[in-house]
């Protein structure tokens, strides 16, 4: 579903409640809050078409009833030293797109490229 912004430009709008990661402060954050919350990761790069099929489909098919997650977006191409330290904290090797679900300070589970939807993610909230 889509609208025209006021500079004719088509804007989607997405089903997730996407918070932006954009500071390494909030690596930190994200592993308290994981030992009471499910914490969900998207590392994406908006030059991928890959990447960007990737997050259109959870944009659209996302029907996850969780009251106990939270959905972080990051953006690979502005904020690269965050997913290198996100690699090296929770001990996975670096792909885009990925998932990435944290629970209890530890990376639970990941996914990448074509394996990214919402029915895998639901099997491993």
């Amino acid at each position: 579903m889509g609208w025209f912004s006021s500079k004719g430009e088509t804007k989607r709008t997405s089903l997730v409640n996407w918070v932006p990661l954009t500071e390494m402060t909030q690596l930190d954050e994200i592993i308290e809050e994981s030992k009471t919350t499910t914490v969900l990761i998207l590392k994406h790069s908006t030059r991928c078409s890959i990447s960007i099929m990737a997050k259109n489909g959870l944009d659209k098919t996302w029907d996850i009833e969780h009251s106990n997650l939270k959905t972080y977006y990051l953006d690979l191409l502005k904020f690269r030293p965050i997913s290198n330290q996100l690699a090296e904290t929770f001990n996975i090797h670096h792909q885009s797109p990925q998932i990435l679900v944290i629970k209890n300070g530890k990376c639970d589970y990941s996914a990448t490229h074509s394996d990214i939807d919402t029915r895998s993610i639901k099997k491993n909230i």
